[in-house]
């Protein structure tokens, strides 16, 4: 089967320029691509129909061998050398794969499709802030003023990295692509522009502020709300507030994360609170009140029922802290601790003893732990 012309292969006429051809050409490579055309059987054979003719048009050299006889330039040893289109009929494959692969993908490599020039402006980098606040203030919600280091756009050149705020000039190197190729046997490597350091644009006059960069290293004050309800963990982010972009790019975001600081009385457990409140023998033994305080700075007498014991929980509803996002209030759990008198006079000691003879049958959980021993050991004998 005779090979199509490579013009209409291109679908341009004979005579146009190398961008018309280097347009065409990325059209065409993004239309066929077999990723794009699972369905179409011939995409793969055109694609590379497509590949080669570019090969061969975008050489100058090529070109005008092409021009004058066709594809008769390449076939019998004519016109051969480095990139012979007729090689698997891919031609230099990966050379001129490479200008469609960031129109293709330029996107999801971060890129703006196309080559360096057009994504000469970057995006600033996210920040991370550590804050730490009190469980009251974590209760409450807050206002808090914070200092971030940070680099932010330039004043002077107004982000763009130029002086007087010019636009920067296309790379003469590369031509604006922030590569170039250089040609070694049957292979095209491919390096990142050694002159505009792959942003395909230079400046020629660097802004004196910013040294050309876009952007100085300064510390800003902000204003953050802090919701009632956050706890340690709980990230707040802050669209815009982070890193400058380079040279007129967008700013990062600032991520603001939440460290709650351990309380004198209260732990935390979620929306819950627990506090731990001593109570005397005789008001653990004969019952009474107890006065605790609450997070919101009040005081609550909380009812010590007959015969408490170490351990026993006792609830305080809605006494504990906020839900974040509108899930109501939790509880406070009140553990009680039954206190052991220390440092007793000769009288207590001896109502303590006169106490202890009258109270034998008034201590079930002892009774029921030694009839038990007494019964291991009796076992034990046996």
């Amino acid at each position: 089967m005779a090979k199509r012309d490579f013009y209409d292969v291109l679908g341009v006429p004979k005579g146009s320029s190398a961008e018309d051809l280097k347009k065409a050409y990325r059209s065409k490579a993004k239309e066929l691509h077999p990723d794009r055309n699972s369905d179409n059987p011939n995409a793969e054979s055109q694609f590379k129909e497509v590949n080669e003719a570019y090969e061969v048009l975008k050489d100058a050299d090529k070109k005008a061998a092409y021009d004058r006889y066709g594809h008769a330039a390449f076939e019998g040893g004519m016109g051969g050398g480095r990139g012979h289109p007729g090689a698997g009929g891919n031609g230099d494959f990966a050379s001129a794969f490479s200008d469609v692969f960031e129109d293709l993908f330029g996107d999801f490599m971060g890129g703006r499709g196309g080559g360096g020039g057009r994504s000469r402006a970057q995006r600033g980098s996210d920040l991370r802030y550590n804050l730490r606040i009190s469980l009251e203030e974590a209760f409450k919600g807050i206002q808090k003023t914070i200092n971030v280091p940070t680099s932010t756009a330039c004043e002077v050149c107004r982000g763009s990295g130029a002086e007087g705020g010019a636009e920067p000039t296309t790379c003469p190197t590369c031509s604006g692509m922030g590569k170039v190729r250089a040609q070694q046997g049957f292979f095209t490597v491919e390096r990142t522009c050694p002159t505009c350091n792959g942003m395909g644009q230079i400046i020629k006059n660097p802004c004196r502020a910013c040294s050309g960069q876009g952007r100085v290293e300064k510390e800003r004050a902000l204003s953050v709300n802090i919701p009632a309800g956050v706890e340690t963990g709980t990230r707040i982010r802050l669209a815009g507030e982070g890193e400058a972009g380079l040279r007129g790019g967008p700013s990062g975001d600032l991520y603001i994360f939440i460290e709650v600081k351990e309380h004198a009385l209260f732990q935390r457990d979620g929306a819950h609170l627990f506090c731990r409140v001593p109570v005397s023998m005789t008001t653990a033994a004969i019952g009474g009140e107890v006065e605790v305080p609450t997070i919101d700075g009040g005081r609550s007498r909380v009812k010590v029922p007959t015969g408490a014991q170490s351990g026993k929980q006792l609830r305080l509803r809605a006494k504990g802290m906020p839900a974040l996002r509108g899930g109501g209030v939790g509880d406070m759990l009140i553990e009680l601790a039954v206190e052991t008198p220390v440092n007793l006079t000769a009288r207590q000691k001896e109502l303590l003893r006169e106490f202890e003879k009258l109270s034998e049958e008034n201590n079930p959980e002892g009774s029921s732990f030694f009839s038990k021993v007494k019964g291991f050991w009796d076992g034990m004998k046996s």
